[in-house]
C-alpha cells in the first residue's frame, strides 16, 4: 500500500511543468516551462502560461521537443522508457494602454 501511495505521489508531482524566471531580449520578465516526461505534455506548458500571464497573453520565445531515453534500474533489473524532453519560453505581453 505504501509503494503504491508513493508511486501515486510522484505521478502527481510529475504532472506539473516546472517554471524558471528569466528575462527575455527586450527586457520583459520570461519564464522557462519545462513539461518533459510521460506524465506531462504541451497542455501542462500552455496551462502554466496561462496562469503566470493571465488576461494578458503571452509570446512564445522558443520552443523545443526533443526525444529522450530514460533507464533506470528496480525489481532486480535494468528499465528503460522513451520519453520527451519538452520546454519553451514565454514572456507575458505588455498591456495595452
Amino acid at each position: 500500500m505504501k509503494k503504491t501511495c508513493t508511486l501515486l505521489l510522484c505521478l502527481v508531482l510529475a504532472s506539473c511543468a516546472t517554471v524558471h524566471e528569466s528575462y527575455a531580449p527586450d527586457g520583459r520578465q520570461a519564464y522557462t516551462l519545462n513539461c518533459s516526461g510521460l506524465a506531462r505534455g504541451w497542455d501542462k506548458c500552455f496551462e502554466a502560461a496561462g496562469n503566470l500571464c493571465k488576461a494578458a497573453g503571452y509570446d512564445v520565445l522558443d520552443r523545443s521537443d526533443e526525444s529522450a531515453a530514460a533507464v533506470g534500474a528496480g525489481g532486480g533489473g535494468l528499465f528503460g522508457a522513451k520519453t520527451n524532453e519538452r520546454s519553451m519560453v514565454i514572456a507575458c505581453k505588455k498591456p495595452v494602454g
